[in-house]
């Protein structure tokens, strides 16, 4: 957008250049309401034309605002750190990652007063951002080197479902905000999914309160703070992203849900599962990232003991009877299943899923959406299903007793049955069942092996780092006194390959506990789960604490990790 006639009166910046006698003032104006610059930032522009010399405009600058000069042509680009920026909003603002130590990013700019520059480089990485002075000419070359030999990591595009491929109503996340400058809320949710698909983030919060948002990132099961944005984007960004989830923007006063789906080169598909529900300061927003990779994670993957994917994979490839998945929410059981699910889909079995709400499309599989308003609960999906000739049936969460008596019956009628509870661990699941009602020789006939899980932060592999912990401490843990010789415990430290958390990336932790001849005597004479426990060890199958404590002597994730998600 051109300046007015009267710039220099409104521009500090060129009045100062004029002032100092490094630019001519008529020409300075002229320049400045170029309608040839565009979209590029006036003191590139200066210098494009030789109005002001890039050598004296950045000793000016550094001078009057003590920011640190650096001749580029002399630096090494670490082409790691540059990778961690969005080409775009280096192309953009003019800017270059020079570095990174630690939690901060150095930055080469030729305007260190270009603070809308730095916030979004500092939003896009989650670092705090230290700029650097450089020559705008050598920048500019820099700058367009970079950015020309990076590929494109994102082309994102929300698809619309309702739409064949070839039809035109898709938005365009690079393009909706290209040149929008007027649009901060467009860039701003442009930009919040774009980083969080870049992190590997299960879930984006957005959290309204009196005077700012606060934006929160769930990484590794954690949530962590990134940003508070000015409470002035909440009714903005609420309504961008209702219309992106074709919901009803004029209503605030009930929960929402809606998804989106963006497209990642060359074939990529993230789906968004959005939530929004009215609170005191305005309305909440969740978006939980469902990437279709997460559903054709290996066996060898999910992080089972020898012993426990054998039993597992036995129970699997059983023609009938029931497997049941316990844990809370976020625990992994999700990506459990499809796992076993992806290996039996073969085209000589029919698999039908009942889930709420169906997360991840999986070729060979028909899946149904449970609504509870129309009537199509978990009951009736599973009598329907009956009726459809299904091999293999997944119910996505055993929640009443109607529908755990038609799973029960459909395990003892020559199906196999993956179904999901929640309960602390395995033992409990089985009097669960008899708790609901159902009657203990169903339960005894019917269930082959009951696990529970939980999903652990792995230590990251660059900087995992030796403890010293008392040895009292890891008896009290769950160690044996043989157990503590000949190794040391090892714990987080933090480096920028896992963003100073000291973790990266999770391991599942997992009770197989497959059920015996002597645990359904058990459960006919009415046993407590104390009792199933205790025969589940006499039978060598291990607790989550235990098979916890075999990983931390393994040296994949630490001892306060276990304990902080076997805490039961």
């Amino acid at each position: 957008m051109a300046l007015s006639p009267d710039t220099l009166t409104l521009n500090p910046m060129l009045r100062a250049l004029a002032a100092q006698g490094l630019g001519d003032e008529a020409t300075l104006r002229e320049l400045a309401n170029d309608p040839k610059r565009g979209n590029r930032p006036l003191l590139f522009h200066l210098v494009d034309k030789g109005a002001v010399k890039a050598s004296a405009l950045m000793a000016y600058l550094s001078n009057r605002y003590n920011v640190p000069m650096l001749d580029l042509e002399a630096v090494q680009i670490d082409d790691t750190v540059v990778a961690k920026v969005d080409r775009q909003l280096m192309a953009r603002h003019q800017v270059l990652p020079l570095s990174r130590h630690r939690d901060t990013l150095f930055l080469a700019v030729a305007d260190p007063t270009d603070f809308k520059a730095i916030e979004e480089i500092k939003f896009n990485t989650g670092l705090q951002v230290t700029p650097i002075l450089v020559e705008a000419d050598k920048l500019s070359k820099a700058v367009a080197a970079v950015t020309s030999s990076m590929q494109g990591k994102l082309e994102d595009l929300f698809v619309d479902d309702g739409k064949k491929s070839g039809e035109s109503d898709e938005f365009d996340l690079g393009r909706d905000a290209e040149g929008v400058d007027d649009a901060p809320v467009v860039r701003f949710v442009q930009q919040l999914l774009l980083d969080a698909i870049q992190k590997g983030v299960s879930d984006i919060h957005l959290e309204p309160y009196e005077r700012d948002i606060r934006v929160r990132y769930r990484l590794d099961g954690v949530l962590q703070d990134v940003l508070h944005p000015p409470i002035a984007l909440r009714e903005g960004v609420t309504s961008r992203l209702k219309i992106l989830c074709k919901l009803d923007i004029s209503e605030r006063r009930l929960p929402q849900d809606g998804r989106l789906r963006v497209r990642v080169p060359p074939a990529r598909i993230i789906d968004f599962r959005v939530s929004f529900l009215p609170t005191n300061f305005g309305e909440t927003i969740v978006l939980r990232l469902l990437d279709p990779a997460s559903s054709k994670v290996p066996i060898e993957a999910l992080g089972f003991l020898p012993e426990q994917r054998k039993a597992f994979e036995d129970a699997i490839h059983r023609p009938y009877g029931m497997i049941l998945v316990t844990g809370p929410t976020g625990s992994g059981k999700t990506t459990t299943l499809y796992t076993a699910l992806n290996i039996l889909n073969t085209g000589d079995v029919n698999i039908s899923t009942a889930e709420d709400p169906v997360e991840i499309p999986v070729y060979g599989i028909n899946q149904v959406n449970i609504n509870e308003r129309i009537g199509l609960n978990f009951a009736a999906a599973l009598r329907s299903f009956l009726r459809q000739d299904p091999d293999i049936i997944m119910v996505g969460e055993v929640r009443d007793l109607e529908t755990a008596e038609t799973a029960i019956k459909a395990a003892q009628t020559g199906h196999l049955v993956l179904a999901t509870l929640h309960t602390n661990d395995a033992p409990q699941s089985l009097t669960r069942l008899e708790n609901m009602g159902i009657p203990t020789y169903n339960i005894a006939g019917a269930v082959h092996l009951v696990m529970a899980q939980r999903l652990a932060r792995k230590l990251c592999p660059v900087c995992k780092t030796p403890l010293k912990i008392p040895e009292q401490a890891l008896l009290e843990a769950g160690f044996a006194v043989d157990d503590l010789q000949g190794w040391r415990p090892l714990g987080p430290k933090g480096c920028d390959e896992c963003n100073q958390t000291g973790y990266k990336g999770r391991i599942g932790l997992y009770q197989v506990m497959p059920v015996s001849d002597a645990m359904r005597d058990i459960i006919m004479r009415g046993g407590t789960s104390m009792d199933l426990a205790r025969q589940a060890q006499t039978e060598g199958v291990l607790s989550m604490r235990q098979a916890g404590l075999q990983r931390v002597r393994e040296g994949l994730t630490s001892l306060e990790e276990v304990l902080r998600v076997t805490n039961l």
